[in-house]
């Protein structure tokens, strides 16, 4: 980690990083047409918000914690997937631990302090895929991902599983970024530009 990174992480007040990355080599007996490397970059930080109402403005806690975690979790991704260049699809997450909101979560990766800046970082332009949860610690999350400038391209809608042994804590946050370098092992179901008109009418007989 360089001191940069440290120093943001520091700022952000993050406790652990959890990176989990793979490589699927098979796929159904066969190599994948296409290599592909996928990974996930959690930051455990402490909840701000622990002990408030719903009343409470969340905005300048989050204006705060969530750029330094977006440089932090993108930082890492591009360290191990090669650089923005090859990153092809993209996906947040965060799970808040159980003395928290479900908003909690929502207020450090729905904002354009974060999802703006890791869309920035790693060289994006369509709207960010996610997913939220409360849960104990250890709690694994599915974090799905598509296409970082081309979010209707069905080959790159993909999820990548992560969890954190310790955390969150029930006054903390995880929070997940994550990438992909390609698309699915194998795609072929087609896309928008390929699919054929089909409406409820046109399955019972109608011409399209």
């Amino acid at each position: 980690m360089t001191s940069t990174t440290t120093r943001l992480a520091e700022k952000a007040g993050i406790r652990k990083i959890v990176h989990y990355q793979e490589e699927i080599l098979l796929e159904n007996g066969q190599a994948p047409a296409v290599p592909v490397v996928r990974a996930t970059v959690a930051a455990v930080v402490s909840n701000p918000w622990v002990g408030t109402g719903p009343e409470t403005d969340l905005s300048p806690a989050t204006e705060q914690l969530a750029p330094p975690l977006a440089r932090v979790l993108t930082d890492r991704l591009l360290e191990s997937l090669g650089g923005a260049g090859q990153v092809e699809a993209f996906g947040k997450a965060a799970i808040v631990g159980t003395a928290g909101e479900i908003e909690h979560a929502g207020a450090l990766i729905h904002t354009p302090y974060f999802g703006n800046l890791v869309r920035e970082f790693l060289e994006g332009s369509s709207i960010i895929c996610f997913a939220d949860d409360r849960a104990e610690a250890g709690q694994a999350l599915v974090v799905p991902m598509w296409h970082k400038t081309q979010a209707a391209t069905r080959s790159h809608y993909q999820t990548i599983t992560t969890r954190v042994s310790d955390g969150p804590r029930a006054d903390e946050i995880v929070v997940v970024a994550a990438a992909s370098t390609g698309p699915r092992p194998h795609p072929r179901i087609g896309d928008r530009v390929t699919d054929p008109a089909v409406t409820s009418a046109v399955l019972e007989g109608a011409s399209a």
